[in-house]
């Protein structure tokens, strides 16, 4: 064999448990928005340096800016052979990509080889991995059993999806992933979301680990989770699925919620802030109500009002508009919201299905 090995993704993919590292070279900045799993980041140029690069591609041509670009990718290979590789025996074996699998990533295989490692450079880089995803998205998505987790905003939904993760059951939870609850005070402190590159290539990973032969649960979401797109052809699946609803009284919905927004109640400049974003549906007179309720720390009421006026009517008519089978769902009545109800409604759930 001749290193380095060119390979495609998809025989990345295959040979994944035979590689000793995965290596990213794209720059910090590339890296953070999304990387294949497990890949360490090991940039041959990092981000103001791959911004002078390129300037100088542009501005100057071509032949000073590879000149320029060799200096450093040479100065930064061997700090990172030093300082991360000088360990490593003849027989360590690491795959190495850039974005397009070209000279970045190029520079790098040349030397590990030159060393003697049997090293591996993908083909087509991060765009292929990219381009793998959306296909994998599109034919997985389609091949898998879907039940769809229905009920209005405060029913447990989360939690029972959670409940039934731990008692083995196969679930993706969006939320989870997009960082994010999916409401207009769906944000969570100290969480941002990740990019939607990233939010995809969870999917993509989570999906990988599934028996194609056995149930997904999913939570009914919309087309959007904060600022993230739920990929069309997997929301066009789930909303033509059969549906689970959860039922609970209005008074354990504000229970629970008062729990998992315990943060909008010790910070009420927060939630006011994002009151403001209802004005345009509600008008200025109801929220300067409903801000009025919160300073005055009637966090309660101020919850059973959001729910009777805006969340639970603007769930019915998602529900029935984009969710085909919500009115043939299986109904899961729950009388609390301790654990002890979750996980009796879990039972309940994976053995209808």
């Amino acid at each position: 064999m001749k290193y380095p090995e060119l390979i495609s993704f998809e025989d990345a993919l295959k040979r994944f448990p035979e590689f000793d590292a995965i290596i990213d070279v794209r720059s910090p900045a590339e890296y953070a928005e999304d990387h294949i799993a497990g890949a360490i980041n090991c940039p041959v140029l990092d981000d103001s340096e791959r911004i002078t690069v390129g300037t100088m591609y542009k501005q100057i041509g071509s032949f000073e800016a590879k000149r320029l670009g060799a200096v450093l990718v040479a100065k930064n290979i061997a700090q990172h052979i030093e300082k991360n590789f000088l360990d490593k025996p003849k027989d360590w074996k690491p795959l190495i990509y850039c974005w397009r699998g070209g000279n970045r990533s190029g520079s790098m295989a040349h030397i590990f080889a030159k060393i003697g490692w049997s090293v591996a450079q993908l083909d087509g880089g991060y765009k292929s991995y990219r381009h793998f995803v959306n296909n994998s998205l599109s034919a997985e998505s389609i091949q898998f059993h879907w039940r769809v987790l229905c009920g209005p905003t405060g029913s447990g939904k989360s939690r029972l999806l959670q409940t039934l993760q731990r008692m083995g059951a196969q679930v993706l939870d969006l939320e989870q992933m997009a960082g994010h609850r999916g409401s207009v005070l769906g944000g969570i402190p100290n969480c941002p979301q990740p990019s939607q590159k990233k939010f995809e290539s969870r999917i993509f990973e989570q999906l990988k680990k599934f028996d194609h032969q056995k149930v997904i649960y999913v939570e009914a979401e919309s087309k959007k989770i904060g600022r993230l797109r739920v990929p069309e052809i997997l929301m066009d699946n789930m909303r033509a699925s059969p549906c689970i609803s959860i039922c609970l009284t209005i008074e354990k919905r504000v229970d629970l919620l008062l729990q998992e927004y315990a943060h909008f109640i010790a910070d009420t400049a927060s939630l006011n802030l994002q009151l403001d974003f209802l004005t345009a549906l509600h008008g200025k007179e109801k929220i300067a109500a409903w801000r009025q309720l919160a300073e005055s720390g009637h966090i309660p009421a101020l919850v059973k009002q959001l729910l009777e006026q805006h969340y639970d009517p603007a769930y019915n008519k998602s529900i029935e508009r984009n969710f085909t089978l919500a009115n043939k769902a299986v109904i899961i009545k729950q009388d609390t919201i301790a654990e002890t109800d979750f996980i009796n409604s879990a039972r309940l759930i994976m053995d209808q299905t």
